[in-house]
This record gives structure tokens, C-alpha cells and sequence, in this order.
């Protein structure tokens, strides 16, 4: 846990600077998360013996993301062609002798779509009207709420949540973590309102904070889809008692993108 909070504070520093300051500074940030959780992606099946492309998953990714901040009508122009370029890669590796190479398709397109196209999301909160404020109201949401879950559930957790994808995770943990990002969604609402420039009811602050504690749990579940398939307990070793980048990020790409839709639709409609 020391470890953990170490770690956390550390990282808490360059992350709220690029979030206070925006532009390509939050980019840059975005994008070193994202191509690096895309280079665990790739290592994670390549421990099942499986070969997505190194250069279309992770320049895929990491392309996708700037069209989405720097060229949004192109965005989908270039997710298209991403896909094309997927195959044309694979039918080579195919015909030079590798069977999965169908297989291997699937996981190249899966990689950018998914930490690309979804992961650009945690680009597009910050694009919203007030978008920093956006970003520190919707993320720490789910970074307290998994930090809740974690804290209870390894101190009073006894039953488990998935026998299979994450062991460790138990019912009691979970909702506390829900509990715990449904009072934070109602506590920042009151905050940024009252000493902000947000205008969003305490009753809003709370249905945020419900959905986004109840949900983001997924992405961490997916990512753990993905570790158990290639046999690995963490995604990578960068950030001790942490995990990789991609552990960091699983579940505020879900944050991210429900984040944004809840906000931009049912709140600053």
C-alpha cells in the first residue's frame, strides 16, 4: 500500500499539470499512456504466441489520437484506413508462412481500436467547455473509487466478485467503491459549483458518480481478460505496486468516454 501511494502521489504531479495547462502538453501525456498500454497490449498476447503488429497497433493508436485532437474530421479517414493497412500487414505475414496470421488481424484492429479510438477519449473530456474541470471531476471519481475498493476489499473482501478474471476482487470491495465515487461525485459537484466555474447540481454530482463507480469496474475486468490470456499478472513494471501503463488506464478509458457522453448530453446538453 506504501508502495502504492508512493507511486500514486508521483505520478499525481505531471498528470494534474497537463490537465491544469491542456494543449500538447495533455497530449503528449495522453499519448505516452496510451502507446505505451498499446506496447503491454502486444506483449500480453505475444505471451499466448500470437503476433499483432507491433507498427499498426501502436502507430495506430497513437495516429488515431492525433487525428482526434488535431484533425477530427479526418478521424474516421484514418481509422478506416488503419484497418486496410491491418490486413495488408497480416495477408504478407500469412503468405511468408504464418497461420494465425487471421488471428493476429483481429488483435491489431482490437489493439487500436480499443486503447486508440476509445483510449482517445480521455483526450476529448478535456475538449469539452471547461474540459480541465471536466477531467478532475470525472477521473478522480473512478481513481477514488477503485482506490476504495481496493482498501476494503483487501481488508474485509470475502466474497469473490470473479472467480476467474480477477480473484482478489470481491462484492464488498466493489461497493464500496461504489459507494465511495457516488458521495466523491456529489462532493466535487458541490466543490467546482460552489468555488468553480461548473454549474452542476449536487443530485447530477451523484448520478455521475453512481454511474462512473458502477461501471468503470469493466475496464478493469477487460484488461484482466487480456492478462489472463497471455498468462501475465500485470501489464508491465513501470510503476511499482502499480502494474504497466495500461493498469493505470483501464478503467478511466471507461471513465473517459462515459464521462464525456453523460456530461456533454445530461449536463451541459
Amino acid at each position: 500500500m506504501g508502495r502504492r501511494t508512493v507511486t500514486a502521489l508521483l505520478l499525481l504531479v505531471p498528470v494534474v499539470l497537463a490537465v491544469l495547462f491542456g494543449g500538447i502538453l495533455y497530449f503528449l501525456v495522453i499519448a505516452f499512456f496510451l502507446g505505451l498500454s498499446s506496447w503491454e497490449y502486444i506483449q500480453m498476447f505475444r505471451g499466448a504466441k500470437y503476433e499483432p503488429s507491433v507498427l499498426v497497433t501502436i502507430g495506430g493508436t497513437l495516429a488515431i489520437l492525433a487525428g482526434r485532437a488535431f484533425a477530427p474530421d479526418w478521424a474516421i479517414s484514418i481509422f478506416t484506413a488503419l484497418i486496410l493497412l491491418a490486413m495488408t500487414v497480416h495477408l504478407f505475414a500469412y503468405e511468408r508462412g504464418r497461420d494465425q496470421a487471421a488471428l493476429d488481424f483481429t488483435i491489431t484492429v482490437g489493439g487500436f481500436a480499443y486503447l486508440g479510438w476509445i483510449g482517445s477519449y480521455l483526450y476529448d473530456l478535456r475538449t469539452l467547455a471547461n474540459g480541465g474541470w471536466w477531467v478532475m471531476f470525472a477521473l478522480p471519481i473512478v481513481w477514488l473509487a477503485d482506490s476504495g475498493a481496493y482498501s476494503i476489499g483487501a481488508r474485509y473482501g470475502k466474497h469473490k466478485m470473479t472467480t476467474r478474471l480477477s480473484p482478489k476482487k470481491s462484492w464488498e470491495g466493489y461497493w464500496a467503491g461504489v459507494f465511495a465515487g457516488t458521495l466523491y461525485g456529489a462532493f466535487f459537484a458541490y466543490a467546482y459549483s460552489t468555488y468553480g466555474p461548473l454549474h452542476v447540481s449536487i443530485w447530477q454530482g451523484l448520478e455521475l458518480g453512481f454511474i462512473l463507480s458502477t461501471v468503470t469496474t469493466l475496464g478493469d475486468l477487460g484488461e484482466s481478460l487480456f492478462k489472463r490470456f497471455g498468462s501475465e499478472k500485470d501489464s508491465g513494471g513501470l510503476f511499482p505496486g502499480h502494474g504497466g501503463a495500461f493498469d493505470r488506464i483501464d478503467s478511466l478509458i471507461w471513465g473517459a468516454v462515459i464521462g464525456f457522453y453523460w456530461i456533454r448530453f445530461f449536463i451541459i446538453k
